[in-house]
């Protein structure tokens, strides 16, 4: 990954980048209630108190008992705080001292099909003082049964986000972030994952970022067409709360965004957002051999080269 330089090339305007967030909450939330169709999102706007550690303001959008949609969530923050986090520090120890500002969209989607995978993007700006900035972001799928078509779609649209020279950076990098190491195995079949990414300058780092906040739709919807109407049964519902539950323990325990809000006192409320509204676990559980669910294990959830 590249690291977080001095901003040389162009002046930043996070005020910009601000308002496009705005924009791409508003529309994306619009669109998920028209593909839905029943159900409407609660938004939560909150600032937070003057004498809090963190300053700032968000608006959490939640969508619940949908058509479509079980649970889907859109949540933008803006915060300030006077040090980061150790979460944002392993790698640049010089910066652990430093007032930051934060701003970012994340959202995740849980399908009560079980034939349609759940997914997760996010687009965010990090500053630290005036002396470094740098994005992050991406888009990723979690399946419960897979399906070629749409994995290959998905990393696809991926590619014609990012172009053929970032994707396959962006790609191993997806790879490598949604791993849970005590599983030893992938959280589904990635897509894009950056941070730290300042490369071109400024404009050049926030077009590429629009670009992946933009594309997050395109990749997703013509899957959720292909297998909305696809019958399920008690069977599969039970391995889609099963493998929710590798979702939960992967944001508990590894995400490096979840661990940021919460060591910087953020809004529990919204970073928690993400979580399914169901899920279980039992204990030591193996597909019966040639099953759907052992494809998805075998075939899927694996390192593979989609396109």
């Amino acid at each position: 990954m590249s690291h977080p330089a001095t901003a040389t090339l162009t002046t930043p305007q996070p005020a910009v980048f601000e308002a496009y967030l705005h924009r791409l909450q508003d529309r994306l939330c619009a669109d998920v209630e028209d593909l839905d169709g029943r159900a409407r999102f609660l938004r939560d706007a909150w600032q937070k108190p003057t004498d809090a550690k963190l300053q700032g303001y968000g608006t959490t959008c939640v969508l619940s008992e949908g058509a479509v949609f079980e649970r889907a969530g859109v949540a933008l923050s803006v915060v300030n705080g006077p040090a980061l986090p150790p979460s944002a520090t392993k790698t640049r120890p010089e910066l652990a001292a430093r007032p930051f500002k934060a701003m970012g969209l994340s959202l995740v989607f849980h399908p009560r099909n079980p034939y349609i995978p759940t997914t997760h993007a996010n687009v965010r700006l990090l500053s630290v003082g005036d002396e470094a900035w740098w994005f992050g972001g991406g888009f990723d799928l979690t399946p419960y049964y897979g399906f070629a078509e749409d994995a290959r779609h998905w990393h696809a649209t991926a590619r014609d986000a990012v172009g053929e020279v970032l994707y396959p950076r962006f790609k191993r990098q997806c790879d490598e972030y949604f791993y849970l190491p005590h599983r030893q195995e992938p959280r589904g079949i990635g897509g894009l994952f950056y941070d730290d990414f300042t490369e071109g300058g400024w404009d050049a780092a926030l077009a590429l970022t629009q670009r992946v906040g933009d594309g997050l739709w395109q990749a997703y919807t013509p899957i959720v067409a292909r297998r909305r109407e696809m019958a399920y049964g008690e069977r599969e519902r039970q391995w889609q709360l099963l493998r929710r539950g590798r979702y939960v323990e992967f944001n508990l325990v590894w995400d490096r965004g979840t661990h940021f809000g919460l060591q910087s006192s953020g809004r529990t409320e919204s970073i928690l957002m993400s979580m399914p509204p169901l899920a279980r676990w039992d204990y030591d559980v193996v597909p019966e051999p040639g099953s759907a669910e052992a494809a998805l294990l075998s075939d899927y959830l694996i390192t593979k080269d989609w396109l």
